[in-house]
């Protein structure tokens, strides 16, 4: 059994898809989330695993038993609350697929550094509304940190993913896997954000299109003292190669009124940065411009 908490963009997707491949999976939401999808169903309209279908994962707000692994699929901002409805000695392995770093320290905490591996997903998908996923982007893979073999529930896991369409990737490092994301993820999601822009949009204009550049060199030279390989032409020409109507949940985030990971995604790498004495005048830019939007 796989659980997954969290019933968003990212959580709703995967725990549709293993539900629709035969997986057994309960997804792990809210009393009022829990109501209405128990109801619905998960519509999940994917353009990665090319299908549009209802799925319908076991649903429950709490879990006290015993499964093989837990994808952790909140935000970050709602993190510690959502960490409640678990018990700590219920999942064998846990794998979030969250955004930033500071959440495995909370992870760790919780459920021991034996039991937890980094993780994270490479897709963009949203939630409408309750019930209703899309996914848009042309692929979905999800990373997990260290090799399949040490422990068995890593190779459980990667295999009930692939079944279900996800590409998985295992045997990186902790630091491949977290900074290799974060290093395009911050910049796309503080550009558009920021900018109130696609990256089509932004591509038409010089000084923003260097600024998103500039936060992705800023980022992987971090990313390179925290150890990580990240390579700066290699992340800048996988952004540009991306669609120019894609934004970022952080900028949808900011348009609905919510609290957007501004702390968890750009906070993390200034962190991180002042702890290298590494300069990073593009993130910083780019993070004032988000706080006062936000």
């Amino acid at each position: 059994m796989i659980a997954v908490l969290g019933p968003g963009g990212v959580g709703g997707l995967v725990a549709g898809a293993l539900a629709h491949a035969g997986e057994p999976v309960v997804l792990l939401c809210r009393e009022e989330t829990a109501d209405t999808l128990a109801r619905t169903g998960l519509h999940v309209t994917s353009r990665a695993l090319d299908e549009d279908f209802v799925a319908w994962p076991r649903i429950a707000t709490t879990l006290d038993e015993p499964v093989d692994a837990l994808l952790v699929a909140s935000k970050a901002t709602t993190l510690s609350a959502s960490l409640e409805r678990v018990a700590p000695d219920a999942p064998r392995l846990v794998v979030p697929l969250l955004n930033g770093l500071d959440h495995m320290e909370v992870l760790r905490a919780r459920f021991g550094d034996a039991r937890t591996r980094a993780g994270v997903i490479r897709v963009q998908s949203d939630r409408p509304a309750v019930g209703r996923i899309v996914q848009d982007s042309a692929a979905v893979r999800i990373d997990i940190a260290g090799p399949e073999t040490d422990i068995p529930p890593v190779a459980a896991l990667a295999r009930a993913l692939r079944s279900a369409g996800i590409e998985t990737r295992t045997g990186a490092s902790e630091a491949d896997v977290l900074w290799s994301k974060l290093a395009r993820l911050n910049a796309i999601a503080c550009a558009t954000t920021a900018f109130d822009a696609t990256l089509g949009e932004i591509r038409e204009d010089p000084s923003r299109l260097s600024a998103l550049h500039a936060a992705i060199a800023e980022t992987a030279a971090v990313a390179r003292a925290e150890g990580a390989d990240v390579d700066t032409d290699t992340t800048i020409a996988e952004v540009d190669a991306l669609r120019g109507d894609q934004s970022s949940s952080m900028a949808r985030d900011v348009a609905a009124a919510r609290a957007p990971e501004l702390d968890a995604i750009p906070g993390a790498v200034l962190r991180a940065a002042a702890r290298h004495g590494i300069a990073t005048p593009a993130v910083e830019y780019l993070h004032a411009r988000i706080a006062a939007r936000a």
